[in-house]
């Protein structure tokens, strides 16, 4: 098969491989599965098509590696879809809980020409409306919020689950990339950060387990996100 020829399927897989593999997160079939919402048989037989068409490796640990054409492909539909994220939110409108959606539904289809027109339209965005890079290898080192202490002063910089519905709840309660304030309360329910206007926004804890902050102080540095936050949604569960 021409690396040319990647097919959606395989981009879909390719771009949750370069989630797992940013986010420092094993890049295991079982996790893999978890994230997308399928069975292991299902993505074992797509891991086999993607190692066949040369987009990735299979280690006898059961851990993948990406080809070094794999690595371009998954950069490339990555840094796609942050893209036409932006674009969506800055220039049409879209709301940023509703984007991430409609993203998945162009990046496989957008042409060379409507690329260079998007970019040219959001040419100083660095991130996606959730805080990613555009630019994949960029991404700037943070701690969960759910890890902070009461008292830390905290900045938002991204939000690592994008499924819809997280991002429905994180905007109805106020927490998004570019947030400043200071943690004014947290226990093993909630996390409750207080902005300079003297708001108070409250999330559960699970959930502040995959907001990423900027702390002072700081936790230690922890990438692991518990297992029922590798879910990204259920737009592949079929």
């Amino acid at each position: 098969m021409s690396h040319e020829h990647v097919t959606v399927a395989e981009e879909e897989y390719l771009q949750m491989l370069f989630w797992l593999f940013e986010a420092n997160l094993p890049m295991t079939g079982a996790n893999l599965a978890r994230a997308m919402q399928l069975s292991a048989p299902t993505v074992h037989e797509m891991l086999g098509r993607l190692a066949r068409d040369g987009y990735v490796t299979r280690e006898a640990d059961k851990s993948i590696s990406f080809t070094e054409e794999g690595r371009r492909q998954a950069e490339e539909v990555t840094s796609r879809h942050r893209l036409i994220e932006r674009f969506l939110t800055d220039v049409v409108g879209v709301p940023w809980d509703e984007v991430h959606e409609e993203a998945e539904r162009l990046e496989h289809a957008m042409t060379p020409r409507f690329e260079a027109y998007v970019r040219a339209s959001v040419s100083d965005a660095t991130t996606c409306p959730h805080g990613h890079p555009i630019k994949v290898g960029e991404r700037i080192s943070g701690v969960p919020l759910a890890d902070c202490v009461v008292g830390a002063s905290v900045s938002i910089l991204r939000l690592e689950n994008e499924a819809e519905d997280v991002l429905h709840y994180l905007m109805a309660h106020g927490i998004e990339p570019g947030l400043d304030g200071t943690v004014a309360a947290s226990d093993d329910e909630q996390v409750t950060v207080a902005t300079a206007a003297g708001e108070e926004r409250t999330i559960t804890r699970i959930v502040a387990e995959t907001v990423t902050v900027r702390a002072d102080p700081s936790p230690p540095p922890r990438t692991a996100i518990p297992a029922e936050q590798l879910v990204m949604g259920d737009r592949y569960g079929r």
